[in-house]
């Protein structure tokens, strides 16, 4: 047996050791965490939130108010003959005040109608931090998984060199049975790898550049985002560190405890639904409201007519009115009954709205289990058997081939899988922990800022293993 091989199977375990020193000697990047709590923090979309809810609190004060009285000033019944003020007695300087009164109860109910959707806003914002801690997640876990791609590439990479030269050395000393085609294939297999490295780096710089366009800070008072032409300034990494996701309401998802109508119990107290619930109210006053259109607005007027003296130089007395206004709504088939109505099915059409959105929701969170399912049934055939065996298939080839009994062909296939295998690895570990994280914002919850989170949360850790 030549001294070749023993070699080779010398630098491949000193390059593996390499790799694996480099893997422990990861920079310091942003944590999945951080990336979230940034996201949430410098969203201007939550911004525009509280400020469209003060917009609507102020208009709910300003729409319980009356509307402003109208006052008129006139000359009446000046001759023309003259043009003198006190030469006829109907003649006079009238000051009148006119004020209107709103239908029925349409203030109080309007003032109440505004109130309760200034109330939906709240539930918005907590459905979009929701949604940014699971698109953020994932864009994350995306840009990790093309990272640690990176790595494991880089690693076997480096061994393909190293076989490339032994190979080359070994053909050209005319040692063992290497062969031209062996120096090609593992040629190849390094211009393959550098494809897949460029291909990952390409989808990492897209991810980062995606996952960047959250973390930028928000100054609400400049409504601006500062930018840095510095590219040092905005170029980071994700942390080395796969995290732990935590699934929410674990033992309600349990296959063996599944219950679509629990569920739907459930989703009816996430903030999407509730906003829909308060939209249902709205809609529910401004039926109410609409109803108000048969009574009729009242108005009161009062005017004051001031006369000028005789030509005697006798005074005359001023005038005094005062007067009531008010509509009489008795053609209604076409105005009122027709705005009541239009109001009725605008309201239900809101409750067909939430079904169709709890629907999807659960529609959504069942398509989630499943993938949850089949992704942990790979995630234990992968560490209990594919791992494992395609390593002792590596090593296998590798002894095979140091004893002159195999096939160098074989080697670089068995290393390749073994790559292709631990990227598999990668992948189900990264898709379980997105779907938490897709599960999750189903079972977000609305917690106001003046209740505590006393409620206990049933919790499974993913990512642990």
């Amino acid at each position: 047996m030549t001294s070749y091989p023993v070699s080779l199977a010398t630098w491949l375990l000193a390059i593996a050791v390499a790799a694996s020193s480099q893997a422990a000697t990861a920079q310091q990047a942003i944590t999945l965490e951080q990336a979230v709590m940034m996201a949430q923090q410098n969203d201007p979309w939550l911004h525009g939130n509280r400020l469209k809810q003060q917009a609507i609190e102020n208009k709910s004060i300003a729409s319980g108010a009356l509307p402003d009285p109208q006052v008129s000033l006139g000359l009446m019944n000046l001759p023309v003959d003259t043009w003198e003020f006190e030469q006829e007695g109907m003649t006079q300087v009238k000051v009148g005040v006119t004020q209107m009164f709103p239908r029925g109860d349409s203030l109080q109910l309007k003032q109440s109608q505004l109130e309760l959707e200034s109330t939906q806003y709240p539930l918005l914002r907590a459905n979009r931090k929701a949604q940014l801690q699971s698109k953020v997640s994932e864009l994350w876990l995306d840009a990790y998984l093309a990272q640690r791609t990176i790595e494991l590439i880089k690693g076997d990479r480096a061994l393909f060199e190293q076989i490339a030269e032994v190979a080359m050395i070994s053909y050209s000393n005319v040692i063992g049975k290497t062969r031209q085609q062996d120096v090609i294939r593992a040629e190849l297999e390094i211009v393959q790898l550098e494809d897949r490295l460029t291909v990952e780096k390409q989808k990492l710089d897209t991810l980062l550049a995606q996952l960047n366009e959250w973390l930028h800070i928000y100054h609400e008072d400049e409504f601006a985002i500062t930018f840095d032409d510095d590219p040092s300034t905005f170029a980071f990494e994700v942390s080395n560190q796969l995290p732990t996701l935590q699934l929410l309401n674990a033992e309600l998802l349990k296959a063996s405890d599944y219950s679509r109508q629990r569920l739907a119990g459930e989703l009816a107290y996430h903030p999407a639904l509730m906003a829909i619930d308060v939209k249902q109210q709205v809609s529910e006053k401004g039926v109410q409201l609409a109803e108000q259109s048969y009574k009729p607005q009242w108005g009161v007027n009062a005017g004051y007519g001031y006369r000028g003296d005789m030509p005697s130089g006798d005074s005359r007395a001023d005038f005094f009115s005062v007067g009531v206004t008010f509509d009489l709504p008795i053609f209604t088939e076409n105005n009122q009954d027709k705005q009541v109505a239009a109001s009725i099915a605008e309201s239900e059409s809101v409750k067909t709205e939430k079904l169709l959105l709890l629907k999807q929701m659960i529609s959504a969170v069942e398509k989630e289990l499943k993938q949850l399912k089949r992704l942990s049934d790979r995630k234990a055939l992968y560490g209990e058997l594919l791992l494992k065996q395609t390593q002792e298939q590596a090593d296998a080839s590798l002894n095979a081939y140091t004893n002159d009994d195999g096939d160098f062909a074989e080697v670089v296939r068995a290393r390749i899988a073994v790559l292709n295998a631990r990227i598999s690895a990668l992948n189900i570990d990264v898709n379980l922990l997105k779907t938490v994280a897709r599960i999750n914002y189903f079972m977000a919850r609305y917690q106001p800022q003046q209740q505590t989170n006393s409620q206990s949360i049933h919790t499974h850790r993913i990512g642990e293993e």
